[in-house]
């Protein structure tokens, strides 16, 4: 349930069948809705329900819970939902009767029932909640997005407890999911050792962007406790005016060098921990094979890679034709020449033609989207995006 000014959202529906075996439902899967039956379209999952953190069941949970309203004990009599999208509902209205008693009649409590906003209903009222350490465990199997949608839900005394009690690795990628204002009142709660481990954890661009957003001393205290080559790469990168290729970056590209083979290269790409985007790309440079490089000679793209034979020479191979990107080369630059040669990973070098970094797609829809484009995506809402 959504308490911060958003509506409670509608996760789905959960259906009893046989044996009063539930199953849940998800919204996507609902087709239409009418006062005589619930059409449903695709394959609908049959295992047992198990409801998680940030749920509630409006029958189980709300229905008969009470709270003074007006000077009076009033009841939850029943709720209204409403459509916001396609396959998006939210709780638009509450029914509110008279008395706290769950033995009233239902046509006494129709009688006297007052229909109310969703937000004129106190947020405690409308949460459930579990135990931190359920939560955490319920999470362990969810994908970073997933995760960051379960905090986004919380109310921020919740998300708080919450993220203190997730592995780092786990927080950190969930963390580069939030939106931005989020992002900083969650690391802003954790000590400042937890919070430091966490940046550490963080891909550098995501956390030198998080950084950023940061007070100024809050900021140095936690750069000054990470360790000094994490600190390095989040510094480096807060060097450069936002909006441009430097900024958006990763440090960590694929490097090899010029005598590397097609075995080698293919065998740093295996790596689980590199994106699919960065290892898309091979960037061959001169010693060291660090950024900033040796100089920077070219690319080699995978596919390239998977049709030559293992010991083959990636200098045999380089796309000659893909100019690298300056480090100050604006957004709107560096999302023509995404569209032009088609990649989803591209080399940024500095002016002494040494390899300081790549921009992914994903970094270039970050600058591209609106500032708040995260937070409307879990709030159900459509976005526009302007052409440059």
């Amino acid at each position: 349930m959504r308490t911060q000014g958003r509506a409670p959202r509608v996760r789905g529906l959960v259906v009893e069948l046989f044996a009063r075996r539930r199953i849940f439902v998800p919204m996507p899967r609902v087709h239409a809705i009418d006062a005589q039956q619930v059409m449903i379209s695709g394959t609908v999952d049959t295992r047992v329900f198990s409801r998680r953190d940030a749920e509630t069941l409006v029958i189980d949970d709300l229905f008969d819970r009470t709270f003074p309203r007006d000077g009076t004990q009033v009841s939850i009599f029943d709720v209204a939902m409403n459509p916001v999208r396609s396959h998006d509902w939210v709780i638009s209205e509450v029914a509110l009767a008279p008395g706290g008693s769950r033995f009233t009649s239902q046509r006494k409590k129709a009688a006297g029932a007052v229909i109310v906003e969703w937000n004129e209903v106190p947020a405690l009222v409308m949460m459930r909640q579990q135990s931190t350490e359920r939560t955490v465990a319920e999470m362990q199997d969810m994908k970073p997005a997933d995760v960051a949608r379960e905090l986004h839900d919380m109310t921020p005394p919740r998300r708080a407890a919450v993220a203190k009690a997730l592995d780092d690795d786990q927080l950190a990628d969930a963390i580069e999911e939030l939106p931005e204002d989020e992002q900083v009142s969650l690391i802003s709660v954790l000590d400042p050792e937890r919070a430091a481990d966490i940046l550490e954890e963080m891909d550098p661009d995501d956390a030198a962007d998080l950084v950023q957003e940061l007070p100024t001393p809050l900021a140095e205290r936690l750069l000054a406790r990470m360790r000094p080559e994490d600190a390095e790469d989040v510094r480096n990168l807060l060097v450069y005016e936002d909006f441009t290729a430097g900024a958006m970056m990763t440090p960590e590209p694929v490097l090899v060098g010029p005598d590397a083979t097609v075995a080698d290269a293919l065998a740093k790409l295996r790596n689980e921990d590199i994106t699919p985007a960065l290892a898309s790309m091979v960037f061959v440079c001169r010693p060291p094979l660090d950024t900033p490089s040796g100089r920077f000679l070219g690319v080699v793209h995978i596919q390239r890679l998977l049709r030559e034979p293992p010991s083959s020479m990636v200098s045999g191979m380089l796309d000659t034709d893909l100019e690298p990107l300056a480090t100050d080369t604006p957004v709107g630059a560096v999302s023509r020449y995404f569209a032009t040669y088609n990649l989803v990973v591209a080399p940024v070098i500095n002016p002494d033609n040494e390899l300081v970094g790549a921009v992914t797609v994903d970094d270039l829809l970050d600058h591209l989207l609106p500032a708040d484009w995260r937070g409307d995506q879990m709030d159900g809402q459509l976005m526009e995006v302007a052409r440059g």
